[in-house]
């Protein structure tokens, strides 16, 4: 297999090749600063924008991290799902450049996926008894909240940048769909409603645009190895475009991917 790092600009409606890496990496963040972070065989890399090449970022003991990281607002810390020390996902935070993790969540399995934009909340999933529920905590851990229990499964929660909402997709009787709430459990909305089967949405840096994955109709889960498309819809909810069609899935976009303009966005998508 070959990972092809990618960079989707929108004004020009393309994407090009960052890098074209040997093995499975996957999740592209994108830093403020110019550069992107992808993991790969349970650690973590940074691939500057001038340079890409794979450079290991040190997270210390946690060595079995799996897709589900970021960058905090101010790009000063990173937040990592990892299974080193735990028997399922536990979450955890180090400083951008690497360093020793701190423990966030108690309670696992918890995969991390959204920063509240005030850098004080995170939010996540994790299942809690028979389903997977969505969640927040306190970025130095503590008391974790339920904000929705009331789906079969939910995935890739995230905050708009106003802090106003948290989407994520959740699956009832089968069927995937994007949803939006307050980050107070209120205001539920149904934002797609169409055959594919929709997860990931990742709200754009300045509040306009939702990106998200689309599978075909009748996937299960959301696997990896499938043609998929990006698809880009209005931030308010309305009729969403494809932007590209690929080979991927799982890894091409789990975790906040836009660039602080949102002008472009990183994806992966790989070549067997």
């Amino acid at each position: 297999m070959r990972s092809q790092l990618c960079i989707f600009d929108l004004e020009r409606g393309a994407a090009e090749v960052l890098l074209d890496q040997d093995g499975h990496i996957e999740a592209p963040n994108w830093h403020p600063d110019g550069y992107l972070i992808v993991n790969g065989q349970g650690r973590l890399f940074s691939v500057p924008l001038d340079a890409p090449e794979l450079q290991p970022i040190d997270t210390g003991f946690a060595v079995q991290c799996n897709n589900d990281h970021g960058i905090s607002p101010d790009g000063e810390r990173l937040v990592i799902s990892d299974r080193s020390r735990t028997e399922g996902s536990c979450i955890y935070t180090l400083p951008v450049g690497g360093g020793e993790p701190e423990r966030v969540t108690e309670a696992i399995p918890s995969y991390w996926h959204g920063w509240s934009p005030d850098g004080t909340m995170l939010a996540y999933v994790g299942r809690r008894g028979e389903r997977f529920v969505l969640l927040t905590c306190p970025v130095a851990g503590g008391a974790e909240t339920v904000v929705t229990d009331a789906f079969d499964h939910v995935d890739g929660p995230e905050y708009t940048p106003d802090g106003e909402w948290i989407w994520f997709n959740g699956e009832r009787c089968g069927v995937v769909d994007l949803w939006r709430i307050r980050p107070d459990g209120t205001d539920l909305q149904r934002m797609t409603e169409d055959a594919l089967v929709n997860w990931f949405p990742h709200p754009s840096s300045d509040g306009a645009h939702v990106l998200y994955l689309a599978y075909p109709e009748g996937t299960v889960g959301h696997p990896a190895g499938l043609d998929v498309a990006l698809r880009l819809m209005p931030a308010g909810g309305g009729a969403a475009r494809e932007l590209i069609r690929l080979h991927g899935g799982q890894g091409t976009i789990n975790v906040p991917c836009w660039s602080a303009d949102s002008r472009r966005f990183a994806f992966m998508r790989f070549v067997t």
